[in-house]
């Protein structure tokens, strides 16, 4: 009798230890991927999608049994062994049976097991849904894995994405989710490389020869400096003008000017752009100073993570233009920087 009491007792633990081993594989694709490719009738896609949504169910299932194997254990081995030796033997088992189980060669075979009979195991999980539905309800769900819980996260998958995605699709996508947190100081032109105009300036030939050579098309007017911008003079308004009478930029120049805040978010300065149909902001700080001026296209080529070069642009970046300081802005030969 004792000799039966200890075979049994090996042989449960042999199939707790079994038990513990089995880890149904997770498929590397997306819950989202793996029903698309379902629906377009994909047949490995079809199987793999079934086996992820029984996923819950069979390990419910192995929890229960393991759970129930576990009790059968400490019975028969305080029957075989008394109370004393008998509960030491079930508390070493129930700590150290999941270490046991993930032995690499052991679970190597279990899991061969395991997959030899998946498709019998996922009829029964069907079949006897009811049953595993009451063991989900006392046993915790399998986390779902779809979830993103930050930005950070999502720009991590889209840079390793491999080839499923283009260089330019991954800088659009990146650029676009961190959209909404910068700012207008990190892509303004700034103030040391703005070319102005004096709104007293006649806008004679020489006037204007100089402004297509800057190869920009919009210019702010000022009365007297930066700090005092009045208007924006449009170089295609200037082809109209008649040449043999000389007008001053502030007759030539739109009034309309249109400030922004160095601190506001680029969402909000599209959104400005949209609503008031300019395409030329002058950026201030919160003293009302002007820091620089924005663009329509500076704002899109920050969206869309790459430069748009066109027949009016002299330079391709103006604040690497600004950094080089070839103004000679305050930049005395006797010149001391603390």
């Amino acid at each position: 009798m004792i000799v039966f009491m200890v075979i049994l007792c090996i042989a449960l633990l042999i199939v707790l230890i079994m038990l513990e081993g089995v880890m149904p594989l997770r498929s590397s694709l997306s819950t989202f991927e793996l029903e698309r490719r379902a629906k377009e009738g994909d047949k490995g896609a079809i199987a793999t999608a079934r086996r992820e949504a029984l996923l819950g169910d069979v390990l419910s299932l192995r929890r229960g049994l393991s759970a129930l194997f576990l009790v059968l254990f400490v019975i028969t081995s305080v029957a075989t062994f008394g109370w004393l030796l008998g509960v030491l033997i079930a508390v070493f088992v129930a700590l150290e049976i999941g270490a046991i189980a993930r032995i690499s060669l052991w679970q190597q075979h279990v899991q061969k097991l395991y997959e030899t009979h998946e498709a019998a195991i996922l009829n029964f999980v069907e079949k006897f849904s009811g049953v595993i539905k009451f063991l989900r309800s006392a046993i915790p769900d399998v986390p779902a894995r779809d979830r993103l819980d930050s930005r950070e996260e999502l720009h991590y998958l889209v840079q390793h994405s491999g080839g499923l995605i283009t260089e330019d699709e991954k800088k659009l996508i990146t650029h676009g989710l961190s959209f909404d947190t910068r700012t207008v100081s990190e892509i303004l032109t700034p103030r040391s490389v703005i070319d102005t105009i004096d709104k007293k300036e006649l806008l004679g030939p020489l006037v204007l020869d100089d402004l297509h050579k800057t190869g920009h098309s919009r210019f702010p007017v000022i009365d007297g400096d930066t700090d005092h911008i009045i208007g924006i003079l449009h170089i295609h308004d200037l082809l109209t003008l008649d040449s043999k009478r000389s007008t001053t930029a502030e007759k030539a120049m739109e009034a309309r000017v249109f400030y922004i805040r160095e601190d506001q978010t680029l969402a909000h300065a599209l959104a400005a752009f949209l609503r008031t149909r300019h395409h030329l902001f002058i950026v201030v700080n919160e003293f009302r100073e002007t820091v620089g001026v924005l663009s329509l296209e500076d704002v899109m080529e920050a969206l869309l993570g790459r430069k748009i070069i066109d027949e009016f642009d002299a330079h391709e970046d103006l604040r690497a233009v600004a950094a080089r300081n070839i103004r000679a802005n305050n930049h005395p030969v006797k010149r001391e920087d603390v």
